[in-house]
């Protein structure tokens, strides 16, 4: 009989290889995870998993492994339920929506090709360590506005944010509590980032754009250590998420024949006048679309969610307590060859309309930056496949990512050169 701990050390070995392996041919919807003393299950059906992340929240909601988050992130949106969940997500997705159809395309155009220019002229750069940084730039600049951070407050931003992920990861992988003296150092490392980002949001909440993100938080009349908690949680999910897709986004720009050229021409035909991409014709942009999901669907942001019945019910054939913990694996679901042909290979033309894509979640609890991360993506794949051309210079098929609060890539170092550059070289040849 196995132990109530008996998979803690796979889990915090390899996540991704557990959820893989329970969720093998012929497994029950819902399989048993031996993580402690209290019930865990990977959800493996991907309509159980639908019906779970769109239940009622008095029925199933965020539970015990998603508020061990709040040494962290406090009272943010992704801790909160109920109307005050509600409250927040409402403003943030209205100023989402209404910035992607109006502002965000020339700021994200406008940081994209800034940073190729400066990638154009190194030898070589690792993806993920370009990526990265230009997430947080955009999301900052969606936050504040361009320009409204100092070199000094971006620097001191980036700092808490890696403070806070290693924090978060360490959160929800431990079973077993730190030794104190190690716990004590953790919590003062903890405070003294949490310290610097309300510094930081102090100082640049005055001098924040009309129309920014942080002016729209500001209607909330938050305090000012949940609006602290609030922009971490922005910075936090636009960061890695968004930084690690576009690194794997570049590697198959860089690796799939003829994907650049076809997206060159999507980018032409969305042009307006100017020479620039028109924001209302990119819902028409299909290619770049597809690159965005597929990207999605084989490395997903979050890999995996957390859910907690909170009345007894009955699931997938078990009648469930309460408390019992729910675990549901976008990495698992969407590599299911149940659901998807040939699941682990890169292909435009697949359906996504299916309950088993869920990169962002479903439901009243889904990730509130959903359009934001596909506009992103589509815009670096219009933007660099038009001007420049990737080159990859590591191993092909790239190494698994690391599974820690996302999914971070593996070296993928890479060549930027620009496209007109290449058609003068073959002219003069």
């Amino acid at each position: 009989m196995r132990h109530p701990f008996s998979d803690v050390n796979a889990f915090r070995r390899d996540p991704l290889a557990l959820f893989e392996e329970r969720s093998s041919p012929g497994a029950a919807p819902l399989v048993e995870l031996k993580l402690g003393p209290s019930p865990v299950y990977l959800v493996t059906d991907a309509v159980i998993a639908k019906s779970i992340l769109r239940a009622d929240e008095t029925m199933i909601d965020k539970g015990r492994l998603v508020h061990k988050l709040r040494t962290v992130i406090g009272t943010s949106s992704i801790t909160l339920s109920g109307v005050e969940h509600q409250r927040r997500r409402a403003i943030i997705h209205q100023h989402l929506a209404r910035g992607i159809m109006n502002g965000f395309v020339p700021q994200i155009a406008g940081l994209i090709r800034r940073q190729a220019s400066l990638l154009v002229r190194e030898p070589s750069f690792d993806a993920h360590e370009v990526t990265a940084p230009l997430a947080l730039r955009m999301i900052v600049a969606l936050l504040f506005g361009h320009g409204a951070l100092t070199p000094a407050d971006e620097s001191a931003l980036m700092e808490a944010v890696h403070v806070a992920e290693a924090e978060m990861a360490d959160n929800l992988f431990r079973v077993f509590p730190r030794m104190p003296w190690r716990s004590f150092s953790k919590r003062r490392e903890l405070r003294r980032s949490r310290a610097i980002m309300g510094e930081v949001v102090d100082r640049v909440c005055n001098r924040a754009h009309a129309g920014t993100l942080v002016q729209a938080l500001r209607s909330l009349n938050l305090s000012r250590d949940d609006m602290r908690d609030e922009i971490l949680l922005l910075l936090l999910a636009g960061h890695h998420t968004t930084g690690n897709a576009v690194a794997w986004l570049l590697y198959y720009l860089a690796t799939e024949p003829g994907l650049a050229a076809r997206l060159a021409d999507e980018t032409q035909s969305i042009m307006d006048d100017s020479g620039e991409i028109d924001p209302l014709r990119l819902p028409k942009a299909d290619i770049s679309l597809r690159v965005a999901r597929e990207v999605l669907r084989l490395y997903p942001p979050f890999y995996w969610f957390s859910r907690e019945v909170r009345t007894p019910q009955r699931i997938g054939g078990l009648q469930l307590k309460r408390g019992t913990s729910l675990i549901i694996s976008p990495w698992q679901l969407q590599r299911d060859n149940r659901y998807w042909v040939d699941p682990s290979s890169f292909r435009l033309d697949r359906a996504y309309n299916t309950p088993a894509f869920l990169p962002f979640g479903l439901g009243p609890r889904a990730c509130v930056g959903i359009g934001l991360a596909l506009l992103e993506l589509q815009l670096l794949a219009l933007e660099l496949s038009t001007s420049c051309k990737l080159e990859i210079l590591s191993s092909v098929p790239a190494g698994s990512p690391t599974p820690q609060i996302t999914l971070l890539p593996p070296r993928i170092e890479l060549r930027l050169r620009p496209r007109l550059q290449e058609r003068k070289q073959r002219h003069v040849a």
